[in-house]
């Protein structure tokens, strides 16, 4: 019984995936809390689908993939905000043509010029592949990201909230929104290897939206998104073996889970009150 439960932890490939977990949960958890508080979960999401032509063009220009992600996915977000700025059109119908049709190039140029990368690996990860360069790579990004949230929050938290009373208050409101998009393009390259672009996206929201429908201040919302995103992700690992499934949409519907529990548990709440 004892040999069956520890079983996962004497395969190294498990080893790294439980260790690639570790070091992405806090950074995504953390900003799922300011995306959620800001309503820009479409947001998240366009980004994660616009970083793929940036890949493809990196491979072929002989640059590091993650390099090429970044400044897709960092590009495709300055790109929106100027047409909004310049335009009658709102926001999430620009996102809605702008990272459509970015997803749409990085599916034409990997189809007409094909790579040693494979598209399901971007697309969904593949955690159980991660190596020692990956391990290093998304820490290298996820501690600075998690530094910065966590240094940063309240000044984050003003401007998601209040934008205009951020102002007022003399805070950079231009540096925190650009700081915020270019959070969240180092973290989705920071999950490109475990989760994959398609998948990244429910770190980026689900944790905030757990924390936000079971605390009432920004502070512990942000424990418990880090929490939340910690067990979701070790148990989808733990679970994914013993299943015979891939980790990374176990650990997606580990978090759907608990969200539906949580929302349960708010509108029970309610409704006795």
């Amino acid at each position: 019984m004892i040999e069956s439960l520890i079983q996962p932890f004497q395969f190294p490939f498990m080893q790294n995936a439980f260790l690639i977990v570790l070091i992405v949960a806090p950074p995504t958890a953390l900003l799922s809390c300011f995306l959620v508080l800001k309503g820009w979960a479409l947001m998240g999401d366009a980004v994660s689908h616009a970083v793929l032509p940036g890949i493809v063009l990196a491979y072929m220009a002989g640059l590091p993939l993650l390099l090429g992600a970044f400044i897709a996915g960092l590009g495709s977000s300055l790109l929106t905000g100027w047409l909004a700025d310049n335009s009658r059109i709102k926001r999430d119908t620009l996102m809605g043509v702008v990272f459509s049709a970015m997803f749409a190039l990085g599916i034409v140029l990997h189809t007409a010029y094909p790579s040693d990368v494979h598209l399901d690996h971007i697309l969904f990860g593949n955690m159980l592949g991660v190596g020692g360069a990956d391990l290093l790579t998304s820490a290298l990004i996820a501690a600075p990201v998690t530094l910065v949230l966590g240094l940063k929050w309240r000044d984050l938290m003003l401007h998601a909230f209040d934008p205009a009373q951020a102002q007022v208050s003399g805070l950079p409101v231009k540096l925190l929104h650009y700081g915020l998009l270019s959070i969240l393009s180092l973290t989705i390259v920071a999950t490109l290897s475990s989760v994959g672009l398609i998948l990244a996206i429910g770190l980026l929201i689900a944790p905030g939206a757990i924390a936000f429908l079971i605390t009432r201040s920004f502070g512990a919302m942000l424990i418990a998104a880090t929490l939340v995103c910690l067990v979701a992700m070790i148990a989808g690992v733990y679970a994914s073996f013993h299943l015979d499934a891939a980790p990374a949409p176990t650990i997606i519907l580990i978090l759907t889970a608990m969200f539906l529990m949580a929302f349960l548990r708010r509108v029970i709440l309610t409704r006795t009150a």
